[in-house]
């Protein structure tokens, strides 16, 4: 028997290898995605672009300007004077957002009342809209808590020269800490998110497109009559795309942590612990797709209908929590949405076994349930 399965195998990697599309399959998804979410696809917004509406004209709204300028994340492109050059660089996409101080604001500051700037922001994409805000609220805050703290003093001495000295009044700051991802890089984010793509999507189009071949050419009919059983061909059939994973696995932490520096904090060999459990998803997938499919492009054609939808469920781009309560009770079935958690608390938050054992009991399950149901169909099959 596992001569037959070794045979089996050694015969698999020899035509997988020798294959042009199967090498496709092995280099081109892996390469690209890697390439377009470590380079390409990148949510920062380290220099925004601003436009300046300063309608007071003062020394506190240049001071303003420099805390702006200073703080290496703005840039002012363009000072504008009237509503309809506002307009114009917000409509043209010319800056991120506008900046307007408003008549009085120096004499509001000195006065200690609220002084009002306001910040104008294209919100046509929203995620650099929420941050270029944020990063203005937070240059107009440290401006203002800087200006509180020039007030109390000036009142100090006013009161220490006038009458009784009282106590100034208290001052909170909060300082946020980012736990994780201290530097908030969208690369350490989608990177290891991509090695779950590509785990499922060679394995899948490999497994299902391996099986099919033998279809389409006419040796499933010969390796019937041979003396190798239906679960010695299933064996020989998976076993090998489910080492190209596992290697898969390797070559993209690799080249994740030297070429992207994403961190991994957790422990390498409980991802590829957790990593068997969703190759045995996705084999099990590519056999039932197998069972279906009568030529590589019916395969292909039923391999993207099930990644597609598997990977926009995922949890990759989108959270799970902010989609329909319906569509949240579907994730529910779909592997990636586990081992995307696992990948990310290993790689990101270093957590072990003790927090991720809930995903990965039920990699296990469904893994155990995907592959046994599409084993007895193709064992039905080959009856």
């Amino acid at each position: 028997m596992w001569e037959r399965i070794r045979e089996m195998i050694r015969k698999e990697l020899r035509q997988t290898l020798r294959e042009p599309r199967m090498r496709a399959m092995l280099i081109m998804p892996p390469l690209m995605q890697l390439l377009i979410f470590g380079f390409a696809v990148n949510l920062d917004v380290e220099h925004a672009k601003l436009a300046w509406m300063d309608q007071d004209n003062t020394v506190e709204s240049r001071e303003l300007l420099d805390e702006f300028t200073g703080s290496g994340r703005f840039t002012v492109v363009r000072q504008v004077a009237h509503e309809e050059d506002t307009q114009h660089v917000l409509d043209s996409s010319m800056v991120d957002g506008v900046v307007r101080i408003q008549p009085g604001f120096a004499a509001d500051l000195a006065r200690g009342r609220a002084a009002a700037v306001q910040v104008l922001v294209d919100g046509s994409n929203s995620n650099t809209a929420n941050l270029v805000s944020a990063q203005c609220t937070e240059v107009i805050s440290r401006f203002s808590a800087k200006k509180l703290v020039e007030l109390q003093r000036q009142k100090m001495v006013g009161r220490a020269v006038d009458g009784p000295l009282r106590a100034a009044l208290p001052n909170l700051v909060a300082e946020p800490r980012v736990w994780f991802n201290p530097e908030l890089k969208s690369r350490n984010y989608f990177v290891p998110g991509v090695l779950v793509n590509i785990i499922m999507l060679v394995t899948l189009t490999l497994t299902s497109m391996a099986i099919v071949g033998e279809k389409e050419v006419g040796t499933m009919e010969q390796l019937m009559v041979t003396p190798i059983r239906p679960i010695e061909l299933i064996i020989g059939k998976t076993l090998p795309f489910a080492a190209i994973g596992l290697v898969q696995l390797v070559l993209v932490t690799v080249v994740a942590l030297l070429v992207f520096q994403v961190p991994l904090h957790g422990s390498p060999l409980l991802l590829v612990f957790s990593s068997i459990f969703f190759i045995e998803c996705t084999l099990g997938m590519g056999l039932f797709i197998s069972t279906i499919s009568d030529t590589h492009q019916q395969a292909m054609m039923t391999t993207l209908f099930v990644f597609q939808p598997a990977f926009m469920l995922s949890g990759f781009s989108f959270p799970i929590r902010n989609m329909p309560q319906v569509v949240q009770w579907i994730t529910y079935i779909n592997p990636m949405r586990y081992f995307m958690e696992v990948v990310r608390g290993i790689f990101l938050k270093g957590v072990g076994l003790e927090v991720l054992w809930p995903q990965i009991l039920m990699l296990a399950i469904l893994g155990t349930s995907i592959l046994g149901l599409s084993v007895l169909r193709f064992h039905k099959r080959l009856d």
